[in-house]
């Protein structure tokens, strides 16, 4: 009996192809494509957000003025935020804002320039740091001849804006002692009390509008370990705020 072999036919197809298939691969690139483009909004909405807090400070910049803000306010920054308080700008923003360009055209003046340190505004007033050494002659409370160039300036602002002022004296841990002014306390409040006199006298001011206190060296700006220091910390402070506010 013949046997029957089947021969079977050699396999003609080509191999197949190693790796992931082709439409994987087209849609990885379509994820990674779509992923950069989030990536690229993202970045372009951080910019945007940096860009509007360094416009909220270029008041700052402009006018040479620090406005103090609470640190939640500027976390919570958004553009909506600030287009809504640059339109609702209510009266008593509009009356402090035109304080504050008052007092620093005065400070612009040459003579209110040397005697000034720095100009500070908040929700309540505006904050004026003058030098003592301006005024009055270490361990004493009698003004110089020019002080008055400094004073005449508040008793303007004074008569041009209906703002309350606290006149506050500091001074450093070392000033000169005397018989007069036996500690810092005494003398602190006595230059407080000289500007307020002169406010007063020469300038027509009703006196329920001043006050003046002394802090002696317990309100320091800058630690008292140098004679740079202890300059910066002897100090007559004119703080403006409105009339409702007894603050010291």
């Amino acid at each position: 009996m013949a046997k029957v072999v089947i021969i079977k036919p050699k396999n003609t197809d080509p191999p197949p192809e190693e790796g992931l298939p082709p439409w994987m691969a087209t849609f990885a690139d379509m994820v990674t494509l779509l992923l950069c483009f989030f990536v690229l909004l993202l970045s372009f909405a951080n910019n945007d957000l940096a860009k509007f807090k360094e416009l909220l400070g270029s008041l700052k910049d402009a006018f040479g003025v620090k406005m103090e803000r609470k640190e939640e306010d500027n976390l919570a920054l958004v553009p909506s935020d600030l287009k809504r308080k640059e339109v609702k700008m209510d009266s008593n923003d509009k009356r402090l804002l035109g304080l504050v360009l008052r007092i620093k055209a005065l400070l612009d003046q040459e003579d209110a320039t040397r005697k000034s340190s720095g100009v500070k505004a908040d929700q309540d007033g505006v904050l004026v740091n003058t030098d003592s050494a301006s005024l009055f002659e270490p361990g004493s409370a009698t003004l110089k001849p020019d002080a008055h160039k400094v004073l005449d300036a508040v008793i303007s602002i004074m008569k041009d804006h209906n703002y309350n002022l606290v006149v506050r004296g500091h001074t450093d841990n070392s000033e000169t002692r005397s018989k007069k002014f036996p500690t810092n306390w005494e003398l602190s409040s006595a230059r407080a009390a000289s500007a307020l006199r002169y406010i007063v006298e020469k300038g027509g001011i009703a006196p329920k509008r001043l006050k003046a206190v002394g802090y002696a060296d317990t309100q320091p700006l800058v630690r008292n370990d140098t004679p740079e220091n202890r300059r910066k910390n002897r100090r007559l402070e004119f703080f403006y705020h409105k009339p409702a506010r007894d603050s010291w």
